[in-house]
Protein backbone atom coordinates (compact mmCIF):
# COMPACT_ATOMS: atom_id res chain seq x y z
CA UNK A 1 0.00 0.00 0.00
CA UNK A 2 1.43 3.38 -0.96
CA UNK A 3 1.30 6.41 1.29
CA UNK A 4 -0.05 9.71 -0.01
CA UNK A 5 2.46 12.48 0.67
CA UNK A 6 1.40 16.14 0.59
CA UNK A 7 4.00 18.93 0.49
CA UNK A 8 3.10 22.35 1.85
CA UNK A 9 4.99 25.59 2.36
CA UNK A 10 5.02 26.67 6.01
CA UNK A 11 6.39 30.13 5.26
CA UNK A 12 6.15 31.26 8.91
CA UNK A 13 8.65 28.52 9.84
CA UNK A 14 10.58 28.89 6.54
CA UNK A 15 10.24 25.25 5.64
CA UNK A 16 8.46 22.92 3.27
CA UNK A 17 6.69 20.14 5.12
CA UNK A 18 5.70 16.67 3.98
CA UNK A 19 2.65 15.10 5.58
CA UNK A 20 1.68 11.44 5.25
CA UNK A 21 -1.26 9.74 6.89
CA UNK A 22 -2.08 13.00 8.69
CA UNK A 23 1.36 13.22 10.31
CA UNK A 24 4.42 15.31 9.59
CA UNK A 25 6.81 13.00 7.76
CA UNK A 26 9.66 15.41 7.06
CA UNK A 27 10.68 18.93 6.14
CA UNK A 28 13.17 21.10 4.26
CA UNK A 29 14.40 24.29 5.94
CA UNK A 30 14.84 27.20 3.54
CA UNK A 31 15.74 30.87 3.32
CA UNK A 32 14.58 33.32 0.64
CA UNK A 33 16.62 36.37 -0.28
CA UNK A 34 17.02 38.47 -3.42
CA UNK A 35 14.85 36.19 -5.58
CA UNK A 36 16.72 33.05 -4.55
CA UNK A 37 15.68 30.19 -2.33
CA UNK A 38 18.38 28.37 -0.40
CA UNK A 39 17.33 24.86 0.60
CA UNK A 40 19.38 24.37 3.74
CA UNK A 41 18.51 21.03 5.35
CA UNK A 42 16.22 18.07 4.67
CA UNK A 43 14.94 15.84 7.45
CA UNK A 44 12.75 12.73 7.11
CA UNK A 45 11.36 11.32 10.35
CA UNK A 46 12.43 7.76 11.18
CA UNK A 47 8.94 6.27 10.74
CA UNK A 48 8.91 7.42 7.11
CA UNK A 49 12.46 6.63 5.94
CA UNK A 50 12.65 4.49 2.82
CA UNK A 51 9.13 5.39 1.70
CA UNK A 52 9.97 8.07 -0.87
CA UNK A 53 9.21 10.97 1.45
CA UNK A 54 12.54 12.72 0.86
CA UNK A 55 12.31 12.64 -2.93
CA UNK A 56 8.64 13.65 -2.91
CA UNK A 57 9.45 16.48 -0.52
CA UNK A 58 12.28 17.80 -2.70
CA UNK A 59 10.18 17.51 -5.87
CA UNK A 60 7.31 19.41 -4.23
CA UNK A 61 9.59 22.09 -2.83
CA UNK A 62 11.28 22.61 -6.20
CA UNK A 63 7.91 22.83 -7.97
CA UNK A 64 6.64 25.45 -5.53
CA UNK A 65 9.87 27.46 -5.69
CA UNK A 66 9.79 27.39 -9.50
CA UNK A 67 6.15 28.50 -9.49
CA UNK A 68 7.18 31.45 -7.31
CA UNK A 69 9.90 32.32 -9.85
CA UNK A 70 12.77 31.75 -7.43
CA UNK A 71 16.28 30.68 -8.37
CA UNK A 72 17.63 27.71 -6.42
CA UNK A 73 20.69 27.27 -4.22
CA UNK A 74 20.72 23.58 -3.19
CA UNK A 75 22.98 23.85 -0.12
CA UNK A 76 21.46 20.70 1.38
CA UNK A 77 23.44 17.72 0.03
CA UNK A 78 20.25 15.65 -0.39
CA UNK A 79 18.68 18.37 -2.55
CA UNK A 80 21.88 18.86 -4.58
CA UNK A 81 22.02 15.11 -5.21
CA UNK A 82 18.37 15.12 -6.31
CA UNK A 83 19.04 17.96 -8.77
CA UNK A 84 22.05 16.06 -10.18
CA UNK A 85 19.80 13.04 -10.82
CA UNK A 86 17.02 15.20 -12.31
CA UNK A 87 18.68 17.56 -14.80
CA UNK A 88 15.36 19.25 -15.58
CA UNK A 89 15.95 21.26 -12.38
CA UNK A 90 19.51 22.41 -13.18
CA UNK A 91 18.21 25.52 -14.97
CA UNK A 92 16.78 26.79 -11.67
CA UNK A 93 20.30 27.02 -10.24
CA UNK A 94 22.09 30.17 -11.47
CA UNK A 95 24.82 29.22 -13.96
CA UNK A 96 27.40 31.07 -11.85
CA UNK A 97 26.57 28.84 -8.85
CA UNK A 98 26.33 25.41 -10.50
CA UNK A 99 29.97 24.35 -10.06
CA UNK A 100 29.67 25.03 -6.33
CA UNK A 101 27.08 22.24 -6.14
CA UNK A 102 28.77 19.88 -8.59
CA UNK A 103 26.21 20.58 -11.31
CA UNK A 104 26.91 20.88 -15.04
CA UNK A 105 27.02 24.37 -16.53
CA UNK A 106 24.30 23.33 -18.94
CA UNK A 107 21.78 20.55 -18.37
CA UNK A 108 22.21 17.52 -20.56
CA UNK A 109 20.98 13.97 -20.89
CA UNK A 110 21.75 11.65 -18.00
Amino acid sequence: MSVRIDVTDNSAAQRYEAHADGREAGYIDYRVRDGRITLVHTEVHDDFEGKGVGSTLVKGALAQAAEAGLELLPVCPFVASYVKRHPEYVDFVPASERARFGLPETPGPT
